[in-house]
């Protein structure tokens, strides 16, 4: 008898934490999802797992006249290529550098962003002041480099504020010398999309219980330290979970801004990886080096991701995976 309610109870109150099997009857009632998710999966392999197809390249020395049955196979040629080239290691250290910048400078600044935005208490201005910071958003990186490159001109608005603050005696020109690239590439980054970036931020905390907020004033807490006490905590899982998608896309610094700010003064500090694979690979017909290229960053930001991830885990924070 004492079984037969335990089984009972078992059957009822399953332990958690233990994943049930999947049934038709599931299936079943989870058609119509099921029905509105297949357009999205069709067009996720047909346009990111078909084209690994054309991986094969990195292996062979592809000529686009042959078919795939002529080509010759060469194995690792092109990645040892890449790996000993001295152009490609100085477009490495340029991309990683320039995607640190990036990173950091755009989650501190976001985050910055958000926590003020939260403080203003009339709506008008905040909402002011958040559509203002987010139009450059959708500004495309033409206009903004233009923009950049007439502020940073040798009479341009920054020369001119600099002198008059007699911050500098004389115009600097900033684009012409590499040691100020990497900075400008961050602000650009920073100017353009620090709006856009607060938006999530801003929904994380406006999911915060606002009792919180008035314990903490009870006890006596001022803004600041409610920021630092109740905000900040309470946005935690959302800054992990975008810094782990964020270190995922390490190798992505970035190809309009360089491409378009970039000089012959400035190329040893402007080249990316992806300008590499354009100039040297695609702009010359070398398909398989372009595409060695693409596989080395494609398999840093999956292990970039995974790595991130296990260490949040370990750490005992939220997790993408």
């Amino acid at each position: 008898m004492d079984e037969t309610l335990a089984k009972k109870r078992a059957v009822r109150h399953p332990k958690r934490g233990k994943k049930q099997p999947i049934t038709w009857t599931l299936i079943k009632n989870q058609k119509q999802l099921i029905m509105m998710s297949v357009p999205l999966m069709l067009y996720i392999i047909l346009f990111a797992y078909v084209p690994v197809w054309g991986w094969t390249m990195a292996f062979q020395d592809y000529k686009p006249a042959r078919d795939f049955g002529q080509q010759t196979w060469v194995g690792l040629k092109h990645f040892r290529f890449l790996f000993t080239d001295d152009n490609f290691l100085r477009v490495l250290r340029n991309t990683v550098g320039m995607s640190l910048i990036n990173l950091v400078l755009g989650f501190v600044t976001a985050i910055i962003l958000a926590l003020l935005l939260n403080e203003i208490k009339k709506v008008f201005w905040k909402r002011t002041v958040q559509t203002i910071s987010y139009l450059p958003h959708f500004l495309s990186w033409i206009i903004v480099t233009g923009i950049v490159a007439t502020s940073l001109a040798s009479d341009g608005i920054i020369n001119d504020l600099l002198m008059k603050l007699q911050i500098i005696q004389e115009p600097i020109l900033w684009l012409s010398e590499g040691k100020y690239f990497w900075g400008i590439v961050g602000g650009s980054h920073v100017w353009k999309e620090v709006g856009w970036n607060t938006i999530i931020y801003l929904a994380a905390i406006a999911s915060i219980d606002p009792a919180l907020y008035e314990a903490a004033e009870i006890d006596g807490a001022s803004r600041y330290r409610k920021m630092l006490h109740v905000t900040l905590p309470g946005i935690k899982a959302t800054i992990v979970i975008l810094l782990i998608m964020s270190i995922g896309h390490i190798l992505e610094a970035g190809f309009e801004v360089q491409y378009l700010l970039g000089n012959g003064l400035v190329v040893d500090w402007a080249e990316t990886i992806d300008i590499f694979v354009l100039k040297y690979g695609i702009a010359q017909g070398n398909y398989s080096m372009a595409t060695a290229g693409g596989i080395f960053k494609t398999v840093v930001s999956v292990t970039m991701l995974l790595l991130a991830n296990w260490t949040a885990k370990r750490l005992g924070e939220e997790r993408l995976l």
